[in-house]
This record gives structure tokens, sequence and C-alpha cells, in this order.
């Protein structure tokens, strides 16, 4: 693939990932497998309050060509298949779901040294349409996406932003929800290992004219042990603690609660991914 300006997708990946990513409020248990011909599988289990799921998950890749197949508890069957290089520095990906057959979606991606581009249509009788569009160079970018209903004739959404990349840090404003929202996000490494690091995130609604504010991090305290936390004004509070138990296994211990209402019952989420 060419190294350009990205999918308009990762603008403010990860600050959003590094606010988002592993915060919990439900107790997972998944186990990981490798066979000797190449294919992974994975067995998680979720208790969300009083009711219990899971799902077996297959992944193998073969040269350019990756399969992806989940079978849930109840029986939904989700297959990604995604083949590189079917055109030069292109990526094609194609997602099936059974019964939900409706949503399924083919996408068609494509990276240039100053440009990056992508073309989704679903796997329906009325197909949407999403088209995005990346402009600039690995440092600075711009970018926008449409999505275009074939039934009614209009544009269901059209989103458009800025990013600013650096070996240690990343800047993004993006303009969003039909020109309703904007969200400016920054993040900041603070070594180059990029494990631990700052990152602040507001949002502007000009409809109801409301602000969120939010702040947070992450420190690796060790090489196995990892924590996060993040605050926004609205007064939410969240922290994780993640430690890297034998092999590649993770323990992660996750929680939220709000600090402008005590009283409340804070919420709490575990995972446990034992890796071989």
């Amino acid at each position: 693939m060419s190294k350009g300006p990205g999918l308009f997708s990762d603008f403010g990946k990860k600050a959003k990932d590094l606010l988002t990513r592993d915060y919990l409020s439900d107790h997972k248990f998944s186990v990981s497998t490798y066979s000797e011909s190449g294919v992974a599988l994975t067995t998680s289990t979720v208790k969300r309050g009083g009711y219990s799921s899971g799902d077996v998950a297959a992944q193998y890749k073969y040269n350019n060509i990756s399969t992806d197949v989940k079978v849930d508890t109840e029986s939904n069957i989700s297959a990604t298949f995604t083949v590189a290089e079917i055109v030069p520095s292109s990526k094609t990906i194609a997602t099936l779901k059974f019964p939900n057959y409706e949503s399924g979606k083919l996408e068609f991606q494509y990276f240039h040294a100053h440009a990056s581009l992508t073309a989704a249509v679903g796997l329906n009788q009325s197909p949407p349409l999403d088209l995005s569009v990346t402009l600039g160079t690995p440092t600075f970018a711009l970018g926008a996406e449409a999505g275009y209903e074939t039934t009614s004739g209009k544009l269901t959404k059209y989103t458009a932003g800025i990013t600013v990349t650096k070996p240690e840090s990343c800047a993004s404003i993006i303009l969003g929800d039909k020109g309703d929202t904007i969200k400016a996000s920054y993040i900041h490494h603070l070594d180059q290992l990029q494990k631990s690091a700052a990152v602040g995130e507001i949002t502007r609604k000009f409809s109801t004219n409301e602000n969120t504010f939010t702040v947070g991090g992450s420190y690796s305290i060790d090489g196995l042990t990892n924590v996060k936390m993040k605050l926004n004004n609205h007064g939410i509070l969240g922290a994780v603690l993640q430690h890297e138990l034998i092999g590649k296994s993770v323990l992660t211990l996750s929680s939220e609660f709000e600090t402008k209402a005590l009283d409340k019952t804070p919420k709490f989420g575990v995972a446990l991914a034992l890796k071989p």
C-alpha cells in the first residue's frame, strides 16, 4: 500500500480510541487459540446485567486474502472477506450477514501517495452509497465523506475534516452531522514507544448549544501494566487498569461514576482475554 494521507475514517481515531477503548460496563471472558494451518479461533462470553451472550469467531489469512467469520448465541452469522491488491494499492472488503442479509456491504479502498478514496455500497434492493476522499500527505490532510440514499435520492450524511499528524502528536477538526456538530481533538504521546499519552477533545452541537469537553490520558507503569483515565465537563470520571498476565493474556478492570451524583451506583466492567 502507498504511504499517503490515510482514510477519512482515521481522522481523530487515535484520540477517540484513547477516550473510549477498554472502558467497559460489562463482564467479558475470551479465549483465543491458533492452529498450525493459520486459523485463529476466539470464543467470547459477555454478561450484561442478568443477560449473557457469546460468540465464536474465526480468522484465516492466506497471502493477500483475509477471512473473518463470527457466529453468536442468537444464530447471527457475519462474515468479512478482505482482498488486497486486486488493483494495485487497493483493498476490497465484502461484509455479509445472516439472517439480516440486507445489511451486507461491499467496499473498495484505494490508496495513493497524496490521496485515498473509499466507496461502499449496500447489498440490497435499495443500496445506500457511501463515498469518502482524502487529499494531502501523511503529515497534513483534508477529507470529506457523504452518504446517498438511492431510494429517496437524498444525502443522508456529509462530513468534512482536517488533520495534522506528527510523530509525537495528532490534531483533528471534524464538521459532522450535516454541519450540526464540530469536534476538535488532540493527542500527544509522552514517550517514543507511544505507551503513554495525553488527550483532549471538545464537541459542540449547534442545534442545542451543547458543549462537551473531555480530557484523559494513559500511562505505562511498567512493561506489563497500563492505566487510563478520562473526565468530562459533565462530571463523568472513568478509569481503566490493564495488566498483562502469562503470555499475551490481558486482564482489564474498568470503572465509571458521576462525580456530580455520588449517590448513583458506579459502573464496573472486567475483561479477561486469554491468548497463547
